[in-house]
């Protein structure tokens, strides 16, 4: 069967651009592997699908090509997407930082994007295996599970590896790899942090957190941050994921708002009977606080500020902000929130999605190496390379 268009991926990006593909008057047809649409966004912001941010900055943005995706997201922006949201009368609010999420369910994001492909008389199927995408003169030719279909418009939505148990597979690489593209090496993003052996941690200290500077080379990010059972996870942690590589050092100020040594100072001049550890628990939980101070010297967990010389003071200051810890690893594509690296943007055009290499295939979303930060970044990334790419096959057929 023909269509003007075939999109691989029922997710965010693909579900959206047939939605936009059939309101420029083309037939689209959307297949994916899965035995459901939208998998990723129904667990995405715990549920409740942080779908964008009032604040969309290219510098939330990663890419080996650092101008890449400037385009997409000037075309669509977020006010867009929000006064499609506000269209269906989704219930939203905004968490923190910018960051919008529905007040029901995932859900009812899910069911207004596959709402807007029916209206358009878009065609979705479900439990579809690609075996083969062959090139004709003026389109494709797939065989699949299904059937046989040809199109004239390619685009492959496929998304990333986070989430493997969501059903992410790496096809969307293989079929750019098969074009001729190049692969910048994946890795997972937006994930937590395992313990390495030396800090272990206690176990009691699961579900504790707290505010933190959290800081990795250049990057730096404030947030909230988790202990968890493996080691350690929370906004500003998945956030530093997206700079760390393997080996490298993650510094953590536990006392962000405070001058520390200035802090110090004033209170072994003002309480200098008081014991370090009670001072501590102004700031922090009991439990962290003993965690932290089993890491320091026995005279500075159990004495009081005015016995503490100027080389424990320094050792209490560099405990208290900067505290440094070589994670073992990330939890890996698991826990995931997105997929470092991707299709290499180097023979993709920026203002269309369309490829160099392969007329009329196209490439959105996650599979492109493109990565936003934690916050709806990514979602918009989805909404903006969508668009493009409808826009650009309209104006081609």
């Amino acid at each position: 069967m023909k269509y003007d268009v075939i999109i691989i991926g029922a997710g965010a990006a693909g579900l959206f651009c047939a939605s936009q593909a059939g309101q420029r008057g083309l037939r689209a047809l959307v297949l994916d592997h899965a035995n459901r649409v939208g998998k990723k966004i129904l667990m995405s912001g715990g549920g409740r699908c942080n779908f964008t941010n009032l604040h969309i900055s290219f510098d939330d943005f990663q890419s080996s090509n650092p101008h890449f995706f400037k385009s997409a997201l000037s075309q669509y922006t977020q006010w867009d997407f929000i006064a499609l949201v506000e269209q269906y009368e989704i219930p939203y609010h905004e968490k923190e930082l910018g960051q919008l999420f529905c007040d029901r369910k995932s859900s009812d994001i899910v069911q207004m994007l596959v709402n807007e492909v029916q209206k358009v008389a878009g065609e979705i199927r479900t439990k579809c295996n690609i075996e083969t995408i062959s090139p004709l003169e003026d389109g494709y030719a797939l065989e699949t599970s299904l059937g046989d279909f040809s199109c004239d418009h390619l685009v492959i939505a496929s998304g990333g590896l986070s989430v493997p148990t969501m059903g992410a597979t790496g096809f969307g690489y293989d079929i750019a790899q098969q074009f001729g593209h190049e692969i910048v090496p994946v890795s997972p993003g937006l994930v937590p942090f395992i313990w390495d052996d030396r800090r272990l941690g206690n176990k009691t200290l699961a579900g504790v957190s707290f505010d933190a500077l959290v800081s990795c080379g250049n990057a730096s990010y404030r947030g909230g941050v988790l202990f968890t059972h493996r080691g350690l996870s929370g906004p500003a942690i998945l956030k530093i994921s997206s700079h760390w590589h393997y080996g490298e050092t993650i510094l953590i100020n536990f006392l962000p708002e405070l001058d520390i040594t200035e802090a110090l100072v004033s209170a072994r001049q003002s309480s200098p009977r008081k014991q370090v550890k009670s001072w501590l628990h102004k700031y922090l939980s009991k439990p962290l606080t003993q965690w932290l101070l089993e890491q320091a010297p026995a005279k500075i967990q159990q004495c009081n500020f005015a016995d503490l010389s100027q080389s424990d003071m320094q050792t209490l200051s560099e405990l208290l902000g900067e505290w440094t810890w070589v994670p073992a690893d990330t939890e890996g594509y698991r826990t995931a929130e997105v997929t470092q690296g991707g299709v290499d943007v180097t023979h993709i055009s920026s203002k269309t999605m369309e490829s160099q290499l392969a007329p009329r295939l196209y490439f959105i979303g996650e599979v492109l190496d493109v990565t936003g930060q934690l916050g709806g970044f990514n979602f918009q990334w989805a909404w903006s390379s969508a668009y493009v790419a409808a826009e650009a096959m309209s104006e081609a057929t």
